[in-house]
């Protein structure tokens, strides 16, 4: 089945990050499916969004965290790629959906570890695995990290370990993948100002100012700092980029 232009699934991307990055996808020329948890009017509006640039885009429902929703998932996918992209294959798949999590060692639960973990690596994983059957030959994964993963904070040590674990298996799908042309990254924001966490950032005035000062480019950031680096990972111009991890924090503590 000819496919000319390509497909990039981003989970997440009702809002933030996700957003942004599924808008700079189609600025880059690629028609996007994003999926959403619960902001289905918000998902909507991206498509819109999207669309009028004269690109293609759907949205689907998923809970990342639901991992025996992930077949299901699979198949309304295929639904949708066949009805509006007129294919049943995707190219590129970014692992953006997530939740945060602020709570130091001594008061984790093992509730709240496991509700942290489902959504950042053990549905990453598992969603990953059910879409590799319907991902291009060629194509490319890309798995967002956190600044997290080199720079402690206190309270991150279970959002952040879940990160860490994704970088490896980041590392592994490229090894594993390579044969099929398929490339592996991972991205890793710094600081964001978004809605993520309730906002955790953008509320509080003494936090925004220690990063921004430990912070080389003396900012934080924003979700328009993020989605072009995942956009560019989409594109030819990276087709030599593999198993890395790309750090975007402006110099974070360095």
């Amino acid at each position: 089945m000819e496919q000319k232009t390509k497909i990039a699934l981003v989970t997440g991307g009702s809002r933030g990050l996700g957003k942004d990055m599924a808008l700079r996808l189609a600025e880059k020329g690629l028609d996007v499916v994003l999926t959403y948890n619960s902001q289905q009017q918000d998902a909507l509006a991206v498509v819109a969004q999207i669309e009028s640039t004269g690109r293609k885009a759907a949205a689907l429902q998923l809970n990342v965290s639901d991992t025996k929703s992930f077949v299901t998932f699979t198949e309304q996918l295929q639904q949708v790629l066949q009805n509006t992209f007129n294919t049943n294959r995707i190219d590129f798949l970014i692992n953006n959906a997530g939740t945060a999590l602020y709570v130091p060692i001594a008061e984790m639960t093992e509730e709240a570890f496991d509700e942290v973990m489902n959504v950042h690596y053990k549905g990453v994983y598992f969603l990953t695995q059910k879409l590799l059957p319907v991902l291009n030959d060629g194509g490319g994964i890309i798995n967002i990290s956190s600044g997290l993963t080199r720079v402690s904070a206190p309270g991150s040590s279970a959002y952040a370990s879940m990160k860490g674990a994704i970088e490896v298996f980041t590392r592994y799908l490229a090894k594993e993948l390579g044969a099929r042309g398929i490339r592996a990254n991972a991205v890793a924001p710094g600081a964001v100002m978004t809605d993520f966490g309730g906002g955790h950032l953008r509320g509080n005035e003494q936090l925004k100012q220690y990063i921004s000062s430990v912070t080389a480019l003396g900012r934080l950031g924003v979700a328009e700092d993020i989605g072009g680096v995942v956009a560019f990972l989409c594109t030819e111009d990276a087709r030599w980029v593999n198993a890395q991890r790309i750090e975007a924090s402006g110099g974070m503590q360095v």
